[in-house]
């Protein structure tokens, strides 16, 4: 029979989540990949558990994960009770150099983009106009406040890998963004978590491979139905990806090696669009604006689309991307080590 030593209480790890699926989703890929790979159950040792209940029943807190938009909610709570505190952003790395930056910008030169000191410039079209009010409004105070505690935490985790967005982390953390933030580490791609891999439709067993198209634009999304009508004039018999650019959105197609065609509909998928371009995973079509700005015709998602598929470096780039993505979660692979030294930097 065990021991009180034996039965020393485990180490706390607490992930703190927003609503929404943007935000669930990332955590609970997070929390299935830690529980897959780096959380032991306990020992089976009833009696004795039950005797040291009351010690047990209260772990210690190693290090709350904390989501980017809870950042000064819970930064002074986890300095209080003096433990870590990590945020997790769930987005891409170029929109943290903007999150994290954007009150310390004043339009230099052109007054059409946000400059970055060693990046390229941030157009302002591709930023949320409410950000730019002279008045104070909900997301505007939420944005800067977030960003501003987000320099006082211990680091900051990201759902990329460095092949994708070496650039852009290695300017985070070189200092060139904003001075004193802490370490940003990439934990990325993180696997497709349980309601993410439904089973496909019967009748998709029969269609040719790339011969249908997904089209997602989130949860939170709504299109005119003249708008609908038109995207469902396409053409039905060209496969790929039609997304929004949430960046789940993004990351899933990664991880499934599907090249991308991108339609940002709002808040910071213009910027993850510009990630898809850049990585040549994906065609971003900047013409047509913000969801819901114009009406596009059928022919032209169609001729978008059939050019998309078209492209066989998108292809290879995307298959190139998916085989390095489970490489990395392998034993000894990139992201198992990474994710690894994480832990047991919480645990200490």
């Amino acid at each position: 029979m065990a021991d009180s030593s034996e039965l020393k209480p485990s180490r706390l790890f607490a992930l703190l989540s927003s609503s929404g699926m943007g935000h669930l989703t990332p955590f609970l890929r997070l929390a299935a990949l830690l529980t897959a790979h780096h959380v032991k159950s306990p020992e089976n040792h009833v009696t004795s558990s039950l005797s040291l209940l009351p010690s047990l029943s209260s772990p210690p807190l190693s290090a709350p994960v904390t989501d980017m938009t809870l950042t000064a909610s819970v930064l002074p709570i986890s300095r209080a009770i003096n433990v870590p505190n990590y945020i997790f952003f769930t987005s891409s790395a170029k929109m943290l150099t903007l999150f994290v930056s954007f009150h310390t910008h004043t339009l230099v030169g052109s007054k059409d983009a946000i400059e970055m000191p060693t990046l390229e410039p941030i157009p302002k079209p591709w930023i949320l106009p409410p950000l730019f009010q002279d008045m104070n409004n909900f997301l505007k105070t939420s944005f800067i406040e977030n960003a501003k505690k987000m320099t006082e935490s211990d680091g900051i985790l990201v759902n990329i890998s460095k092949t994708i967005e070496g650039k852009t982390l290695a300017e985070l953390n070189g200092g060139k963004v904003i001075e004193g933030l802490p370490l940003v580490i990439p934990i990325g791609l993180l696997p497709l978590y349980g309601f993410e891999k439904n089973q496909p439709l019967a009748w998709l067993d029969d269609q040719a491979t790339g011969s249908v198209v997904d089209v997602s634009f989130g949860s939170r999304t709504g299109m005119s139905r003249e708008q609908l009508r038109e995207l469902g004039d396409g053409n039905p018999a060209i496969g790929g990806f039609l997304t929004y650019c949430g960046w789940n959105s993004v990351t899933k197609a990664m991880w499934n090696g599907v090249q991308v065609l991108a339609w940002p509909q709002h808040g910071d998928q213009k910027i993850n669009a510009d990630v898809v371009e850049r990585t040549g995973m994906g065609i971003w079509v900047q013409s047509w604006g913000w969801g819901g700005e114009a009406i596009m015709k059928g022919e032209q998602i169609a001729e978008n689309i059939s050019e998309m598929m078209g492209n066989e470096l998108l292809r290879i780039q995307e298959m190139r991307i998916r085989e390095e993505a489970r490489t990395a979660i392998e034993q000894g692979g990139s992201l198992k080590k990474r994710l690894t030294e994480l832990v047991e930097m919480w645990k200490n």
